[in-house]
C-alpha cells in the first residue's frame, strides 16, 4: 500500500499499524530475555566468583602496606560502594578504620580470604 503524503488519514494509520508492529516485536524481544534488566549483572552463583570491578580492587591491596584497599581506580574514579560492600559481605574485605573527614567513605584492607581469591586467579 502507497501512502501519498497529502492522505493524512490513511499515513496516521499506517503509522499507527506500523508503530503496532514495532511494539509487538519489542515485546516478543523482551518475553525472551530471562528476566533481567538491561545491563544488570548475572548474578554469582559460586562464593569465590569475582567480578572485573572486584578482582581489579582487591589486586591493588596486595602490595600495600597492610593490604590497605584504595578509595578511588586507577583513573582517580571512587571505587563504587557497590563493589566495596559486596567483597566485604564476601570476605574479601573488612574495614578497617573509619574516616573522620569522610565518614561515608569505606576504608579497608584485604583480608587473607580476599588475597587467596585474588592470587588464586578464581
Amino acid at each position: 500500500m502507497t501512502i501519498s503524503p497529502m492522505d493524512t488519514d490513511a499515513g496516521s494509520e499506517a503509522l499507527a499499524r506500523q508503530h503496532n508492529e514495532d511494539d509487538e516485536t519489542r515485546s516478543n524481544v523482551v518475553s525472551l530475555h530471562t528476566g533481567r534488566r538491561h545491563g544488570s549483572r548475572t548474578p554469582r552463583t559460586e562464593k569465590n566468583r569475582l567480578s572485573q570491578a572486584q578482582r581489579a580492587w582487591l589486586a591493588r591491596g596486595l602490595d600495600q602496606p597492610g593490604g590497605k584497599l584504595p578509595l578511588f581506580d586507577r583513573d582517580g574514579k571512587r571505587v563504587s560502594d557497590r563493589t566495596i560492600k559486596s567483597c566485604i559481605r564476601q570476605g574479601w574485605a573488612e574495614p578497617w578504620f573509619d574516616n573522620p573527614i569522610k565518614p561515608d567513605w569505606l576504608i579497608c584492607k584485604l583480608t587473607e580470604e580476599g588475597r587467596r581469591v585474588v592470587t588464586d586467579g578464581n
